[in-house]
């Protein structure tokens, strides 16, 4: 029996695609149910559809992972609704009853913005750092970076790399935040609904390689 043959049957065996077993990657989702999440907040509303989180709801709130994660390769896709829309995907937060705080990586709506990528200091210090929202100088090298990188119209995958201070972001294979920051060294993994009544957020393949 090929070596290959033998991780497609255990993957089959455990429910696991072969590829996430074989890359280190573990599924945070199952595509059939919200097993490993919470919603931080008393409001919104979750449904799980053709193997996608669907968020809808009329007030921001973050749907977040019950265990923390330190250093660790987190992916996944994110799909904006039509219109005003903004989401993000947070990482090493802090959750509490109806708040949720920490980094997050943006993901941008405004076709005239274009901050997608960015890194943001959701309830804390905001824009610090990817871009450094009053320097014009930083706004204009991060969207060099990022160029058209974010899909407005599509499916967007999001690969964040944490390890012990440094922060990676990539969106669709390019890297639009690098830097370092001491703030936070574990926390927990989110998906954003931004409060748009009648909108939908959509998300989907998310998955995990802790890194020791």
């Amino acid at each position: 029996m090929s070596k290959f043959f033998t991780l497609l049957l255990l993957a089959a065996v455990i429910g696991m695609p072969a590829a996430d077993k074989e890359d280190g990657f573990v599924p945070l989702f199952d595509g059939k149910t919200m097993s490993g999440w919470k919603n931080a907040y008393d409001w919104g509303t979750i449904e799980v559809k053709d193997g996608e989180v669907h968020l809808t709801g009329e007030k921001k709130f973050f749907v977040v992972t019950e265990k923390p994660y330190a250093d660790f390769i987190f992916e996944g896709d994110v799909h904006l609704p039509e219109g005003k829309a903004n989401a993000g995907f947070m990482f090493r937060a802090h959750v509490e009853k109806n708040k949720v705080f920490g980094y997050q990586a943006e993901v941008d709506g405004d076709a005239n913005r274009k901050w997608s990528g960015g890194l943001y200091d959701e309830g804390r210090r905001m824009w610090f750092i990817s871009p450094i929202k009053e320097d014009a100088e930083s706004v204009k090298a991060f969207r060099a970076r990022v160029g058209d990188a974010f899909k407005r119209n599509d499916w967007n995958t999001y690969r964040i790399t944490c390890i012990g201070k440094k922060l990676k972001i990539e969106v669709n294979g390019v890297v639009t935040t690098d830097v370092e920051d001491d703030k936070d060294a574990s926390g927990y993994l989110g998906i954003q609904h931004h409060g748009e009544k009648g909108a939908t957020y959509r998300y989907r393949n998310l998955r995990i390689k802790e890194l020791k």
